[in-house]
């Protein structure tokens, strides 16, 4: 086993993404002491319970206290009061960064709380369930994912390889891009489809032609699939939707606009326009599947891509 990258690291909520880096970092070797805090009472003994910790504070200042990296783990509209709380306990020299879907906002949140001593290093690992909790989480659950850095202008150089090199330790991959482009990018490939998905479900279910029912019944159709992404979290796709509207509501437009060519589409009968749309569609799922975000098997990898281990 490789020398520790960290000798304390600190996880400020430990929900799905939390608790999954609990374990990872327990799981690789990556820290000598893992430090967890909950404002929830319940969560923390959850947490203490299922040993993903050594230390477990409800304090978050005095969970940080000592910490070498700082993770916050909260939803992206708690990321300012988290950043205030935590603030007089960090040490100089310190990594605090956080795992948020949105950055624009976290940084305008939390930058103005941090002492200038610590190195503030934006951050966002792209995976997930539609579980949360702290036994929701699993040790793979970075495999082989995208972990996005959004640094600051002044962001020290071996502060953001440390970092890089945590995430990778956790099996991520790790790109670096500028907030407002990572907020853009994510507003289409995550944001709007949770959008859309809890659209349609929330369609379905005022539907008087439509009873709960036929719905449960038929949902081995594509409308699973949205059930899916619209069992996430509510509180955090609140704020992501509070935190990052611009770009949210730019992508809706866009949207908007291609649905009505599609309505277009179908209204007059044009085959031809609607096989073309479909082909091209289908060729990006094709290049999804190539570039290793998702496995070409039946039943979209739901069996092969289960976690047996998980607790």
């Amino acid at each position: 086993m490789p020398e520790p990258l960290f000798d304390k690291v600190a996880l400020v909520g430990i929900g799905l993404i939390g608790s999954s880096l609990a374990r990872a970092v327990r799981h690789g070797g990556l820290a000598t002491i893992i430090a967890i805090s909950s404002r929830s009472e319940k969560t923390l003994a959850r947490a203490r319970e299922l040993g993903l910790g050594d230390v477990y504070e409800q304090d978050a200042a005095e969970a940080v206290r000592d910490a070498d990296l700082v993770i916050v783990s909260v939803p992206v509209g708690a990321s300012g009061a988290v950043a205030k709380a935590i603030a007089a306990g960090l040490k100089p020299g310190a990594i605090v960064t956080d795992v948020g879907s949105t950055k624009a906002s976290v940084i305008a949140q939390m930058q103005p709380h941090l002492p200038d001593s610590v190195h503030f290093i934006p951050g966002h690992p792209i995976a997930g369930t539609e579980d949360s909790g702290p036994d929701a989480g699993f040790a793979d659950l970075f495999e082989g994912r995208w972990c996005i850095l959004t640094p600051l202008p002044d962001t020290d150089v071996d502060a953001l390889a440390r970092l890089s090199a945590f995430w990778e330790g956790c099996g991520a991959m790790v790109d670096r891009m500028d907030p407002e482009h990572h907020d853009m990018v994510l507003a289409i490939v995550s944001h709007l489809p949770h959008i859309i998905a809890y659209n349609i479900v929330g369609t379905a279910d005022d539907l008087e032609a439509v009873t709960k029912s036929e719905v449960i019944k038929y949902s081995a159709s594509g409308f699973r699939d949205f059930t899916r992404l619209a069992a996430s979290d509510p509180t955090m796709w609140r704020d992501v939707c509070l935190h990052n509207s611009d770009a949210i509501l730019e992508m809706l437009a866009r949207f908007s606009e291609d649905l009505s060519a599609l309505q277009r589409a179908i209204r007059w009968g044009d085959g031809e326009k609607l096989f073309e749309m479909f082909t091209r569609t289908r060729a990006i799922r094709r290049s999804i599947i190539e570039a290793g975000q998702d496995i070409d098997v039946p039943d979209f990898g739901r069996h092969a891509l289960a976690h047996p281990e998980k607790p």
